[in-house]
């Protein structure tokens, strides 16, 4: 991924008797306790608090501009830009914080193919960071790291809080990304999740000029090598239903379709906790054992044991921990060319059908679009009605580049690799939400198993009128009458009047898009 250039400044965080190198898993935790960062749960997993910040900061988060970066990144709200004068001024002020603490480094890689692998040491002031990032990224074996160099560098210093009139930061908290001098620079935030999002940032940033697709996912596969993909924002099931024990988890979150086919960014998994049961997860939940890490779930004082149920600190709580902690993972996490991709959204307006087959320019559309929707209530601010919610390529946070490029890439693989698309919405039926039923995860699971063992490619179609999908009239487990999401509902007209409401956010959300016409024909054709 060529070379990297290095600042003789940072040897000072990874040289002297403060540092400590790629520590052992029981000695980081042991570190972790005794330091009083983190204690220990019933499971051995270690247990964080993350103080105020309990979930990304998106916009304290900036791209160094520079001559690298100016004519390639696209700037606006997500990717701020951040002079270098003012970049070189602040890491020259969290070296000199750093240098005065111990410090934990660990020696990683983003990225399961070696012809695609990215090199990242990890400079963390916390040894439960340290532990973090130990598993969540792919760990090198000992001949490996015998000959590490690192191509990127992140620096997480926590209790280092910027001052935003003397360090041009918009607060105390600061992830900049300095894709000249590869490095990333965190401060003024626990939250260990910044670590793992900004290298997603940097392979997104990368790997494109590789002819590699980064994309925020999940992946498994079957017992005959075929590879599925699943897209989708937090609440839609992502996790959950790639978790499948019939089928190999490649990985969670994020991966790269490259010419060879799926790799895994990652070692480890990342999952939300809440509401976390060994019922509904065995998986995930089995997986929480000694050397996972816990953010912010609340911990019984006399007994040790999660209480999965309590946000009291958040509702964002999450596990870190290997990705060998599941029975059933693909080591290494890589798969061929996946025959079927599944984009997941929790329609709480009640429109969209359990299941759609997209052909490519619809699956363009709809993978730009990124659609779910936040429920009323569960945020400050949100009023009585559903809120939709449109993130680019399902990850907009963490695309430095423009989004029809990473579309465009999606288009030309399915076509090349004849792979289906579909799009499940594991959101309400019959009415939105406070009116309808959310889709039963049986009835969701029953249609995931019909596309991965082939069943809905042998139905036949029809086309619902509201976004023109093509949906299938039988699916076995399934009753017929859920699959026209217009059949459900009570009052007809009702229907037609929400379809329109949501096509028309979708149009409206689709204006910022520069895509060719037969994409942008692809979208709904609801009457307003």
């Amino acid at each position: 991924m060529g070379a990297i250039t290095v600042t003789r400044d940072l040897t000072k965080l990874i040289e002297g008797p403060h540092v400590h190198r790629n520590l052992s898993t029981p000695h980081l935790v042991e570190t972790a306790i005794a330091r009083g960062e983190a204690s220990l749960a019933a499971s051995g997993a270690v247990v964080a608090r993350t103080g105020a910040r309990t979930g990304r900061s998106p916009r304290d988060k900036f791209i160094v501009d520079d001559d690298s970066t100016h004519g390639k990144v696209c700037w606006g709200k997500v990717n701020q830009p951040f002079p270098r004068e003012h970049f070189r001024a602040l890491l020259d002020r969290v070296i000199a914080h750093m240098a005065e603490r111990d410090l934990y480094v660990m020696d990683l890689q983003s990225g399961a193919d070696p012809n695609y692998q990215l090199p990242v040491r990890f400079v963390c002031e916390y040894a439960w960071h340290a532990l973090f990032v130990k598993q969540l990224f792919v760990r090198p074996t000992q001949p490996e790291l015998e000959n590490y160099s690192p191509r990127f560098t992140v620096i997480a210093a926590p209790e280092f809080d910027a001052d935003p009139r003397r360090d041009h930061t918009k607060s105390s908290t600061f992830i900049l990304t300095d894709f000249t001098d590869r490095i990333v620079l965190i401060g003024g935030t626990k939250y260990a999740g910044e670590m793992k999002k900004s290298i997603f940032g940097v392979m997104n940033y990368l790997l494109p000029g590789q002819n590699v697709l980064p994309m925020h996912c999940s992946a498994n596969v079957g017992a005959d090598g075929d590879t599925a993909l699943f897209f989708g924002l937090s609440g839609t099931g992502k996790t959950t239903l790639s978790a499948d024990p019939a089928r190999r988890l490649i990985g969670d979150d994020e991966h790269g379709w490259s010419v060879d086919g799926v790799f895994n960014f990652e070692g480890g998994c990342y999952a939300k906790c809440i509401d976390l049961t060994e019922e509904k997860e065995p998986q995930i939940f089995h997986a929480i054992r000694f050397g996972s890490v816990l953010e912010n779930v609340v911990i019984d004082k006399n007994t040790g044991i999660p209480d999965y149920t309590d946000v009291r600190y958040t509702e964002n709580t999450r596990a870190a921990y290997p990705i060998e902690n599941i029975a059933n993972a693909m080591i290494p996490g890589v798969g061929g060319h996946p025959r079927n991709v599944l984009f997941l959204a929790a329609d709480a307006f009640g429109v969209l059908p359990p299941v759609a087959r997209l052909n490519p320019s619809q699956a363009m559309y709809h993978f730009l679009s990124g659609y779910t929707a936040k429920l009323a209530g569960t945020e400050a601010g949100l009023g009585s009605e559903p809120v939709p919610e449109f993130s680019a390529c399902f990850g907009s946070p963490f695309l430095p580049l423009a989004p029809g490029l990473y579309a465009e890439m999606l288009g030309n693989r399915l076509r090349e690799h004849n792979a289906q698309c579909w799009l499940v919405n594991t959101g309400w039926s019959g009415g939105g939400f406070g009116v309808g039923k959310r889709m039963s995860l049986k009835i969701t699971r029953a249609i995931v198993d019909a596309i991965l063992n082939g069943a809905l490619a042998q139905a036949d179609y029809a086309v619902e009128p509201a976004f023109g999908l093509s949906i299938p009239t039988s699916c076995p487990h399934v009753p017929p009458e859920i699959l026209n999401p217009r059949n459900m509902w009570a009052e007809k007209h009702a229907y037609d009047t929400q379809a329109g409401l949501l096509a028309s956010k979708f149009e409206d959300n689709f204006r910022k898009f520069n895509v060719p016409d037969e994409v942008r024909a692809a979208g709904p054709h609801a009457k307003k």
